[in-house]
């Protein structure tokens, strides 16, 4: 049996969280994983202009967190039940997004100051991915005052916007764009 993609329920501005119940579209719990989405597909987009096959696979594990980011956040009883692997974030995540920076840090120029959110089309989309990513922690911060969240998603995001910045700088140095200091 096919599945429709439409299903009209959304037509009165609400729409069902994976618990069942039905909010606005407009419910903060929304706007949060709304920006996670946003999130992945910026990701998305970075992806398809990157050069370097190396970052496009960080990316791509990223890209599936994100899923499970957005599981959460649209679940008010995410933690009161037994979840699905695949949704669940572990702090070894955020470890490993620090260990890759800090050997990534090891080929790129030192920071002396701001620098241009530039260069390679990968790279300039990394940038865009990475402010976004700033606004989606923004929306689970503000969440996360209302209703209990697993505060791992807040690090998580926390960490994978400075990791964002990096892998441009990445993209941009392999691909032997300049760095364009403020």
């Amino acid at each position: 049996m096919m599945v429709k993609i439409y299903t009209k329920k959304g037509d009165d501005g609400s729409t069902g969280l994976l618990d069942g119940s039905r909010v606005g579209k407009d419910d903060d719990r929304v706007d949060a994983y709304g920006e996670v989405d946003e999130l992945n597909a910026a990701l998305g987009a970075a992806r398809a202009f990157l050069e370097d096959r190396e970052v496009d696979g960080v990316l791509l594990g990223i890209q599936s967190d994100l899923f499970a980011v957005g599981a959460q956040l649209a679940d008010p009883k995410y933690g009161e039940r037994k979840a699905k692997e695949k949704t669940k974030l572990t702090e070894e995540k955020v470890t490993a997004f620090e260990r890759r920076m800090d050997r990534y840090e090891k080929e790129l120029p030192p920071l002396k100051g701001f620098i241009l959110p530039c260069g390679a089309k990968g790279a300039a989309l990394l940038h865009v991915a990475r402010t976004v990513c700033r606004r989606a922690e923004r929306k689970v911060v503000a969440l996360a005052r209302r209703v209990p969240l697993d505060p791992l998603l807040v690090r998580y995001l926390n960490r994978l916007s400075d990791l964002l910045f990096v892998l441009a700088r990445v993209e941009n140095v392999r691909g032997g764009e300049q760095q364009i200091p403020w």
